[in-house]
């Protein structure tokens, strides 16, 4: 276990369930004290991903290139971070790009699942992403690739890295956006109303871009920017599509979902809905990834503020070249 002689602090169990809950009833109030329902069952996901660890490198294309855009953003920021946590870190590929650059020091993984934690090259600590065990003000930097989009209480996450961040740190994120999977979401609503008479859960309800930066406004950050990149990549057959998000453990965890086992007719006519409504003149089918990305800092004096409303000199009518001013 690493500690204060590495330059950084872990509150492993004091605390931790106590700082969640001031999180949460800090953001939501007083009627957060109850469990709210929660969408994702995060141990069937962990399971998961532990499960599929060893084969996750053969899988991790778009947190490759999420790592590459996380990378270009650390690049133009003109300052130095010397300890950075990397959350939610899956095999090590943000750390393994960022580790890189000269501007970034001490990179600690964390991630819930130790088969994924295994194959990560640096320091690590084995956490949930919606109950951080770090003291407060110990990171410069938090970046998180690709797993945000699975927390239950996303708020309340950031309000915990907002907290574990130094005053003027920097959260870098990158999570899966409404968008992604929409033809996947199609095809299995259809083919649940045809042979079931009705439809259940299957693809994550994920966060929209314009929500994000007033998601991180609320919880005390600064300067949020949130963008928004769709990817789209093709595989030759849906059942291939399946079987690749599988791998990567992101297969339905919803809580909602059927509790009975997929029977092969129902797959064989999600892939049959899928294939007529979307494949391409070649025959392979395309699948839709949204990739959002958040950029907010932890408030500091030194950071811009907005003018008082009413202080400005000059008429907006007089920079338009107006002829009539009110």
């Amino acid at each position: 276990m690493l500690g204060k002689s590495q330059g950084w602090e872990v509150n492993w169990r004091r605390g931790t369930f106590a700082r969640v809950t001031q999180c949460r009833q800090q953001l939501y109030g007083e009627s957060m004290q109850h469990d709210d329902a929660k969408p994702f069952d995060r141990e069937l996901l962990a399971r998961r991903r532990n499960r599929f660890a060893s084969v996750a490198g053969a899988h991790d294309f778009l947190l490759r290139r999420v790592a590459d855009d996380i990378g270009e953003r650390l690049q133009i920021v003109q300052r130095d971070f010397p300890k950075a946590l990397n959350l939610g870190a899956h095999n090590g590929a943000v750390s393994e790009l960022i580790r890189r650059l000269p501007n970034v020091g001490l990179v600690i993984d964390a991630d819930a699942c130790d088969a994924m934690l295994s194959a990560c090259a640096g320091p690590r600590v084995r956490c949930d992403e919606e109950a951080l065990p770090f003291t407060d003000g110990v990171f410069d930097l938090v970046v998180s690739g690709l797993s945000l989009q699975f927390v239950n209480d996303l708020p309340g996450t950031f309000v915990q890295v907002r907290k574990a961040l130094k005053a003027d740190g920097l959260f870098l994120a990158a999570m899966l956006g409404g968008e992604t999977l929409k033809e996947l979401r199609q095809s299995w609503l259809s083919a649940e109303a045809d042979m079931l008479g009705g439809a259940s859960p299957r693809v994550a309800p994920f966060a929209d871009v314009r929500a994000l930066g007033s998601l991180a406004q609320r919880a005390g950050f600064a300067l949020p920017v949130a963008d928004s990149e769709t990817i789209t990549v093709t595989y030759g057959s849906p059942l291939a599509l399946m079987q690749d998000l599988r791998a990567m453990g992101a297969s339905n965890m919803l809580t909602g979902r059927r509790r009975v086992p997929v029977t092969r007719g129902l797959v064989q006519r999600a892939c049959e809905i899928y294939a007529d409504l979307f494949a391409l003149y070649d025959g392979r089918v395309p699948a839709t990834f949204e990739i959002l990305s958040l950029t907010a800092w932890v408030p500091h004096e030194s950071q811009p503020k907005p003018l008082v409303p009413g202080s400005g000199k000059i008429s907006l009518a007089k920079v338009l070249g107006s002829k009539t001013e009110d």
